[in-house]
C-alpha cells in the first residue's frame, strides 16, 4: 500500500494548479464532469487533488506540510524567489538544507534535501 493522493481544499483552483505545475512539475488534468482538478506528478510521488473549499473551511491551516525532495535546495529556492514567490531562509536540518514557503492558499510547503543526505 502506498500514499497515492493528497487532497488540498482551496478557493483558488486555477492559481493553485498553475503554482504546482509551474514550480513543482505537476501536470494539470481537468475533467469537466468532475469538480476536482488533478495534479499528476511527473517524477513520481503522490498526486495532488485540488478540491473546492466549502465556506466553513479555513484556508492555510498548518496541520499538514507538503515536503518536496530537492537535491539542490539553494538553487530551487533562488528559482522560486526569482519567480516572485516568498521563501523563508535556507535552514540546516542537521546535515541537509531546507526552506519553507506557502502556496497561493496559504498551505505550508517545504523544499528539502533530507532524502539526499548522507547516512550517519
Amino acid at each position: 500500500m502506498t500514499l497515492g493522493r493528497l487532497i488540498i481544499y482551496t478557493r483558488k483552483m486555477d492559481e493553485m494548479a498553475e503554482f504546482y505545475a509551474t514550480h513543482f512539475g505537476y501536470q494539470i488534468r481537468r475533467d469537466p464532469a468532475d469538480r476536482i482538478t488533478e495534479l499528476a506528478p511527473q517524477a513520481g510521488g503522490a498526486a495532488l487533488l485540488l478540491h473546492p473549499a466549502g465556506k466553513a473551511q479555513k484556508m492555510g491551516q498548518v496541520l499538514v506540510k507538503l515536503v518536496f525532495d530537492v537535491a539542490d535546495v539553494p538553487a530551487r529556492r533562488a528559482a522560486l524567489m526569482a519567480a516572485g514567490i516568498e521563501v523563508g531562509p535556507l535552514l540546516d536540518g542537521g546535515g541537509y538544507a531546507f526552506a519553507n514557503l506557502k502556496d497561493p492558499s496559504g498551505n505550508s510547503v517545504q523544499i528539502s534535501a533530507r532524502a539526499f543526505r548522507s547516512p550517519g
